[in-house]
């Protein structure tokens, strides 16, 4: 039999040790993402750091509104991107989004009409109608419940991200609490509670006699 040149089967040392390099390397990162061993520091770990800048006052407006009641709201939108002629598992996405918001119900003081008796014993109120205020959106209270999204769609996320989802997400919340304000009958609390706390505004100060209407 002839024997085999053992030599020639050898890995060249220029290769060997790059090789063997490039394996410790991939186990050291893999024990470190899947946690082999607790006590190794996770080179994919991440940290936040804010790097805003200051808060710019841009302007100061004078408030002369009573802000007399405040609804809490709370809506799950479900915004479904369909394809037309593709099955949503190919193109298209849909997303549940949990958001929370609140909305302020107000009279505006500034345009109120007061007519006082001469005797100071009798005052006479008219106010506007209350309003609503837009609906402020709670970001911590806001979440993605649930997102399912086609196979284009997930090859695009994962190139590029598009704010412009959450974006429309939050603009639809908005517009959800804002319908379900204005249907909640909070203008017309506001209006009591405003006509109370002028009545004992009014007659701790001495009148006896006071009458609050809405125009």
């Amino acid at each position: 039999m002839d024997r085999v040149d053992v030599n020639r089967r050898r890995i060249p040392w220029y290769v060997s040790v790059p090789l063997t390099f490039a394996v410790i390397t991939a186990l050291f990162l893999a024990a470190a993402r899947f946690d082999w061993l607790p006590g190794l520091p996770n080179p994919f770990a991440e940290r936040s750091v804010d790097r805003s800048g200051p808060a710019v006052l841009q302007s100061v407006q004078n408030m002369s509104r009573y802000d007399a009641a405040a609804g809490n709201f709370q809506i799950v939108v479900d915004l479904d991107h369909e394809a037309a002629f593709l099955p949503s598992s190919v193109l298209g996405n849909r997303t549940l989004y949990v958001a929370a918001g609140t909305v302020d119900a107000y009279v505006d003081l500034g345009h109120a009409q007061v007519t006082v008796s001469a005797d100071r014993r009798t005052a006479t109120l008219i106010l506007p109608h209350a309003q609503l205020a837009s609906a402020a959106l709670d970001a911590k209270r806001s979440y993605i419940v649930a997102q399912e999204r086609g196979l284009f769609d997930r090859i695009g996320q994962f190139f590029s991200g598009n704010p412009g989802d959450q974006q429309q997400l939050n603009v639809l919340a908005v517009n959800h609490i804002q319908a379900a304000a204005a249907a909640s009958g909070l203008t017309a609390r506001a209006q009591q509670n405003t006509t109370l706390m002028l009545q004992g505004l009014l007659k701790s100060l001495g009148f006896t006699t006071v009458t609050v209407t809405y125009h």
